[in-house]
Order: C-alpha cells, then structure tokens, then sequence
C-alpha cells in the first residue's frame, strides 16, 4: 500500500521533473531563437556593407556565403567548448557527490533532509522522504536537490553546436536569399525590409520565451540590426567611393 505521503512526493518529484524539462527545452529554444538572430544581423551587415561599395552581384554573394559558413562555425565551436566545459563541472560534481555517498553516507542522508525541510517539509516528513529516497536512488536525489543535475540528461556538447550552427545558418539565410533574389532596383530596400520583419520576429520571440515585455524587446532588436545595416553600408559606400 503507497502511503500518503509517499504519494504526495511522487507527484511532487514529477512535477518538479516535468516543470525542469520545460524549463530545459525553453533555454534550448531560446537560444536557436538567438542564434537566428546573430546569423540575420552579422550577415545583413555583411551583404550590405559589400553591397555599399560595389554593385557587383559575385562580391555580394561570395562576402554572404563566406560569412554565413564562418560565423557558423563560429558559433558552433564556441557552443561547443562553452557547452562542454559545462558538462565536464556537472560530471566532476555528480563524481563528488558519488565519492561522498560513499564515504559518508549518513552525513549525506542529514544533508537530505535538511534540503527537503528547507523546501518546506517537516522535520518528519523530510526524514521519511529522505530515507525514501536514499533507498531508490540517492545519488539521483542529491543530484537534483544539492546540484539541480539530471544525472540522465546532462548537456550534450555536439547537440548544442549544431543547434547553434543550424540556427545561425536558418538566420543567415534570410538577407543573403533577400538581396541575390530581389532585383537591383530594390534589392537594397527589399533587404532591410526583409530584415526588418525577421529581427521583429525573433525579438518578440525571445522576450516571450523570457517572459519580458515583447514589444520593447523587438523595437530594440529592430534599432540595433537597422544601424549595423546602416553603418557597415555607408562604411562601404566610403571604401568603394575611395577605393573604386
């Protein structure tokens, strides 16, 4: 027979699991959400600034795609090492926690239930949940209450930088396909438009995904993709003027 509250912890743990994965998935969004946006705005002051000093189509489209392919990897290598610098502190720190339990497994049972009455249980209750959870799995309890680890879902390195690399490249897309499909006369105008939209879009996105006033974020990633347009084209509007 399950005890009450042997049943009031079980929901309480799937509910805190459930509401961490989302909290998860969230932060994984959010940054494919900021990785579209670096992709739109590096790569649109790319194409304009060439597109300021020359009217050439090759040299517009040669300077997008070599900026697409580097700020790519960029951003996945840096993901990369971030990602796994992070993973190698949870693994050295679930290592810890392991050697402890070990050594010290009393110390570590008090240590648990002192986390479980500062959450809110009594004395003993947090005693009966502690012995509960120490008996099914310990070193997952302290994982998730001392070190807020899933020791089953720890990052992943090679997920993080393709993710980054696949929304750096989705954004990048964006001004490169906008001012090499859209014709002279109004490739200049049709990109910043284009751009205009996208940045709008993923700074509403991100507020929202933050849960920070969307309007105002999305005017400020809009002001700040139109003036890198605006000064990587009129610095290569000079140089071509000069240079040409």
């Amino acid at each position: 027979m399950t005890l009450p509250s042997e049943g009031a912890h079980a929901g309480h743990e799937d509910a805190e699991e459930r509401a961490e994965g989302l909290k998860n998935r969230l932060n994984w969004l959010r940054a494919g959400v900021l990785g579209a946006n670096d992709g739109i705005v590096s790569t649109a002051g790319v194409v304009m600034g060439v597109a300021g000093a020359t009217t050439g189509t090759t040299a517009v489209l040669i300077a997008g795609v070599a900026a697409l392919v580097a700020g790519a990897i960029s951003m996945a290598a840096g993901e990369y090492v971030s990602v796994s610098t992070q993973r190698d502190t949870e693994e050295s720190l679930i290592a810890k926690e392991r050697r402890e339990l070990r050594e010290m497994p009393e110390e570590e049972l008090r240590e648990l239930e002192g986390f479980l009455r500062d959450r809110g249980l009594e004395p003993e209750t947090a005693a009966e949940v502690a012995e509960q959870l120490t008996d099914r799995d310990a070193l997952r309890a302290h994982a998730v209450l001392e070190l807020g680890i899933d020791v089953d879902d720890l990052t992943s390195p090679w997920s993080a930088a393709w993710a980054s690399m696949l929304s750096f490249t989705l954004g990048a897309l964006l001004p490169l396909m906008a001012i090499m499909l859209l014709p002279d006369s109004a490739r200049i105008w049709g990109t910043v438009l284009t751009v205009t939209i996208a940045l709008a879009i993923t700074g509403w996105t991100s507020a929202r995904l933050g849960y920070a006033p969307p309007g105002r974020a999305a005017m400020r990633n809009v002001a700040g993709g139109l003036l890198a347009m605006l000064v990587t084209y009129v610095v290569g509007d000079l140089l071509g003027t000069q240079l040409g």
